[in-house]
């Protein structure tokens, strides 16, 4: 991530999801590439708009039929398509009704005042107000008495919610953002109200006729970047680990830059800790020793920064007593890691398991799962008798697909386990990443140093697997993973096991318009779209959907088949080049992102965009599907077009793809206001009610806009000349029918 202390998305707050850190030159798809006669057209033509075509794909032998074609089970999308809308307004399908649940700084107990909205809330309310950008989250029945674990129950729960950001010119009050906020001396006050604008909420929803927030639970919390946290797990107690907070390295503090999301078999909850590395301030790679330079430059980057926000530079130093603000810097202050906060950005890029019914116990840092910029960490089914597994994206450009999967075998014996289970599935299991090969098989490899690829790696020497966990995205590189354009959320079909991830976007896939083998800039099978949408957007500024079978549909095989299911596009763009999934005017959309299945009905997909490539057309959506099945298309083959002035040959790229979408498989269900980012999704168990996320309306808002409310690019939810909330919405059908249906 660059710096930057308010973010375009689908940049991160600090740009790192879309500055690629891969260096690592591993084998693409290209290295072994078999072309073979498609049953598309291969496109021909010159390099722009019309003509910039590239692929279609065909490769037959991979691609079975799927033992289950039915995976909607009877299910019909029957709601109206809501149109593209570039309106500050919340749309919703006719028969629907939308209610606003939480909003930034919304309090959750009676002793907290409402919120001022103007940035004179003071930091240390913010420990007990709805953070900022709210994203992945998750709906935990309460029984009737609101006093124990009821996972059947729609009207009351707890929801779990992550705040993975900040909008920070509309968290400080206007003359503050007038003022500017200097990185190399913050006001100390303005740094604590945006630490704690950060991490998780937990609060109580109760439904009468409508949920709200139940202020007199004792569930009720804000988890923030300051919190007390404990790391658990192989890696715990390294002395990569160890910090002056933590001197035997099992302990640190906060959560940061929570994205997406999970939920274990147990019933806890897993936020997950993506873009937390733009944060911290760091020296220049260069004066480091080897591996940590090696370390820094594949996490955070090689030049000398003061971080994101400068949270690092209270004015007149850190007299806190504590490292409050001493533990953003990882410089080398002091003799060893007992005397600096060096090691404090290893404490952080962890999934991290939350109970939501045990307040009184700090959460967990898994380190089994791996350290890097986690995009949710989504479970398979269990199955007793069998390992947990869960699916992890790393949210950058370039980055690569992962699996945990457990040592200990699923016993159901274990549902209500809460952390104890959590230490028994999360704390022993094996990490592993995913290649892709081009005849459309996959595989997964373990990430252990007792693989001599891992352990005689020359780019950086392992010390242990602790250092692996640590540092597991340099031993994907050293296993030669595929990297891709931009993982994010992961979702397993209920009914068929398929595991779908979404890749938002590469803006540097064939960005010269030379596609170099072997780079995560070169074109693959898996990754296999250059174009100029002729309107600055080159490379694949609309992103596509990866979908997996395991082999014997077992989660925790080593090896798979794949397809892509959707390739994101705007409607009128060339249909065997761009607009490849045939999109219409119902569904087209760009930048996939959130991906969710729905419990309650089986099949029902709800697909949710981090754009900034259509956004000329419409604000950010979210769309329904019924995705189908692994093997329900054919193969296609992608001629993509050489930049004529560079010499370079045009590159054709075969690869899977899923059946065309059409009206009765995927449609837009919502529109977001102007800004913003549509994001996290949850569901009562009956499937009747949704939770959803709109995050950040009104970010391309400007610090020159402050004292000028009508200049804010939103308004919503208020409207009026009032400041942007990101805000939770509950959606009903008014029939009381399923959503979606």
């Amino acid at each position: 991530m660059s710096e930057l202390l308010t973010k375009h998305h689908p940049d991160s707050p600090n740009g790192q999801d879309d500055v690629s850190k891969n260096t690592s030159g591993n084998p693409s798809l290209g290295d072994i590439l078999n072309v073979r006669l498609s049953r598309r057209n291969v496109l021909k033509g010159g390099f722009g708009l019309a003509a910039s075509s590239f692929m279609s794909v065909g490769l037959t032998g991979c691609l079975t039929s799927s033992k289950n074609n039915d995976s909607d089970n009877g299910f019909s999308l029957g709601f109206t398509v809501v149109a593209k809308s570039l309106n500050d307004v919340l749309s919703i399908p006719t028969g629907y009704t939308a209610q606003y649940l939480y909003r930034l700084g919304d309090p959750i107990n009676l002793a907290t005042a409402a919120y001022a909205n103007d940035g004179t809330d003071t930091a240390a309310s913010f420990e007990f107000r709805a953070g900022d950008h709210h994203d992945g989250m998750a709906y935990f029945g309460l029984n009737s008495a609101g006093l124990a674990k009821d996972l059947s129950n729609v009207n009351r729960g707890l929801l779990c919610m992550n705040h993975e950001n900040i909008t920070q010119i509309f968290l400080h009050t206007a003359a503050e953002v007038t003022t500017g906020f200097d990185k190399t001396a913050r006001v100390a006050g303005q740094v604590d109200k945006e630490v704690h604008a950060h991490g998780v909420s937990v609060i109580e929803i109760v439904r009468s006729s409508n949920f709200s927030i139940n202020k007199l639970s004792g569930f009720n919390r804000r988890y923030t970047a300051a919190s007390p946290m404990d790391i658990a797990g192989p890696a715990s107690g390294d002395s990569l680990l160890v910090t002056p907070y933590s001197l035997t390295g099992t302990a640190t503090r906060g959560t940061l830059n929570n994205c997406a999301n999970g939920v274990t078999p147990w019933g806890t909850y897993l936020t997950c800790e993506e873009n937390w590395a733009g944060y911290f301030k760091r020296p220049a790679s260069a004066t480091l020793g080897a591996n940590a330079a090696a370390a820094q430059n594949r996490y955070i980057g090689s030049t000398s920064s003061n971080g994101s926000y400068g949270w690092a530079n209270p004015a007149g130093g850190d007299t806190s007593g504590t490292g409050l603000y001493s533990r953003w810097d990882l410089n080398l202050t002091g003799a060893d890691s007992t005397l600096d906060y060096r090691n404090a950005a290893n404490t952080f890029g962890w999934v991290v398991e939350v109970d939501p019914f045990a307040p009184a116990t700090a959460p967990r840092k898994r380190t089994a799962m791996g350290r890097f910029g986690h995009e949710g960490a989504m479970p398979a089914k269990a199955v007793a008798g069998k390992p947990v597994v869960f699916y992890m994206g790393d949210d950058a450009i370039g980055e690569y697909i992962y699996k945990y999967v457990s040592t200990s075998n699923w016993d159901a014996a274990d549902a209500n386990g809460g952390f104890t289970a959590g230490d028994k599935y999360l704390n022993d299991g094996k990490l592993y990443v995913a290649t892709f090969a081009a005849d459309g098989s996959g595989t997964w490899t373990e990430l252990n140093i007792a693989n001599p690829a891992i352990s005689g790696y020359a780019s950086y020497t392992f010390a242990n697997q602790a250092d692996v966990l640590i540092n597991c995205r340099l031993a994907a590189d050293a296993v030669g993973a595929t990297p891709m354009d931009r993982p994010e959320w992961a979702g397993v079909h209920p009914a068929t096991g398929d595991v779908y991830v979404t890749l938002t976007k590469n803006a540097d896939r064939g960005k010269t318009g030379t596609f170099t083998a072997g780079t995560p800039r070169g074109l693959d099978a898996a990754n296999p779209r250059y174009y100029d949408d002729g309107e600055g957007n080159k490379g694949n500024p609309n992103g596509h959907i990866i979908r997996m079978r395991e082999t014997g549909s077992e989660a925790a095989a080593t090896t798979f088949h794949w397809d892509i299911y959707l390739f994101g596009a705007e409607t009128g763009l060339d249909t065997t080049s761009i607009n490849i999934s045939g999109l219409t005017d119902d569904n087209d959309f760009s930048s996939p992102d959130g991906l969710w299945f729905s419990q309650a009905v089986p099949g029902l997909m709800w697909l949710q965009t981090d754009d900034s490539s259509y956004t000329d057309v419409t604000n950010c959506m979210m769309l329904a599907a019924l995705p189908g099945a692994y093997g329900d298309g054919g193969s296609v083959s992608v001629t993509n077009l050489a930049v004529p002035s560079n010499g370079a040959a045009n590159q054709t790229v075969t690869t899977y793809a899923g059946k065309d979408a059409s009206n009765a498989t995927l449609r837009r269900f919502l529109v977001g206001p102007k800004g913003c980012e549509i994001t996290g999704i949850t569901e009562t168990p009956d499937g009747k009610t949704i939770f959803v996320n709109i995050q950040h309306p009104g970010e391309n808002s400007t610090a020159a806009n402050i004292a000028i409310p009508a200049n804010y690019e939103s308004h919503w939810p208020e409207d009026g000349t009032a400041r942007p909330r990101s805000t939770t919405v509950v959606i009903t059908k008014n029939d009381g029918g399923l959503i979606g249906s």
